[in-house]
């Protein structure tokens, strides 16, 4: 007469997690404040688990327990069996949203002219079922909507040689990812021979009339005719980059333009030339660990800067 073996324990997930946390914080009381279980939950868990594996794993130590030698053993490999389960859920989670999942993105006005859409080409071109979003927003305003939960990745910029005398936007608080490095230009009226010189430096502009952009582009201005020992005369201010060209193609005055708003649009009217050294960056942020969707937005937004640079 043959005897079929036992069959090997059947052990929780749950139980498992409730041995882990004892290990990890030495006691009944602190695993079930770290689960937020109610303490005779975690002792019912504990005893449960036991029985499963047959053999005792944890011991009265005074007042509290310790693990015997079998639950040390059981302890360490509920953290391995935990961590591979953990990793096949966001796996599948990953694959599930990049199938169906929805991307919101907040982006200042000339990177949406730019930089997004060939992003969103090259997400949906990977992920046809991903869905995305797109709101219009200056810096500020994307950054709220981030924080509320309202966009999965907010689109901003940031001056990074001439800093205005006022606190930078604090970014400490969100995941930050470099999309593209632009330059930026003097716009000037297409006088004659303006376009074969180089650009002249701004202390020789300090009788002209300026016109001004938003208002972090508009503290950018100001910082670098500071710089320059004068301070500008804004004789027009506006967010339009179409409406700063046809201003300056007016003789209205000369301004300054980062290189993603003359890729946007280019007045034939207008010359741009490069400032030396005088750059802003285009960042990508999250909240915490993005979504695979906004993630993979990420990653093309990047792809996207890059290229923009060719």
């Amino acid at each position: 007469m043959s005897v079929e073996p036992a069959p090997p324990p059947h052990l929780d997930l749950t139980r498992l997690r409730v041995l882990a946390a004892v290990a990890r914080t030495g006691s009944v009381t602190g695993a079930a404040r770290e689960l937020h279980y109610a303490q005779p939950s975690v002792s019912h868990h504990l005893a449960r688990l036991e029985a499963e594996a047959g053999i005792p794993l944890l011991q009265r130590a005074g007042r509290g327990v310790r693990l015997t030698e079998a639950g040390s053993l059981l302890a360490a490999r509920a953290e391995e069996i935990l961590g591979r389960v953990e990793g096949a859920r966001r796996e599948l989670d990953a694959l599930v949203g990049l199938r169906a999942g929805r991307a919101r993105l907040a982006a200042f006005p000339s990177a949406l002219a730019t930089l997004v859409p060939a992003a969103v080409a090259g997400l949906r071109a990977a992920h046809p079922g991903l869905g995305v979003g797109l709101v219009e927003a200056e810096p500020p305003e994307a950054v709220a909507a981030l924080q509320a939960g309202d966009v999965d990745v907010a689109l901003v910029f940031r001056h990074t040689d001439a800093q205005p005398d006022r606190p930078a936007m604090d970014l400490s608080r969100f995941e930050v990812t470099v999309v593209h490095t632009e330059p930026i230009a003097l716009v000037r009226r297409a006088d004659a021979g303006v376009a074969d010189e180089a650009p002249p430096a701004l202390t020789a502009l300090r009788d002209e009339a300026w016109i001004a952009g938003c208002e972090r582009c508009r503290a950018d201005l100001v910082a670098r005719c500071a710089a320059g020992g004068f301070v500008p005369r804004i004789a027009f201010e506006t967010d339009d980059y179409v409406a700063v060209q046809a201003l300056v193609a007016s003789g209205a005055g000369v301004s300054l333009l980062p290189s993603l708003a003359l890729r946007a649009h280019r007045n034939p009217d207008v010359v741009a030339q490069h400032l030396p050294g005088a750059t802003r960056q285009v960042l990508a942020l999250t909240v915490g660990a993005p979504t695979p969707a906004a993630h993979a937005l990420v990653e093309r937004l990047v792809e996207a800067g890059i290229a923009a640079h060719a």
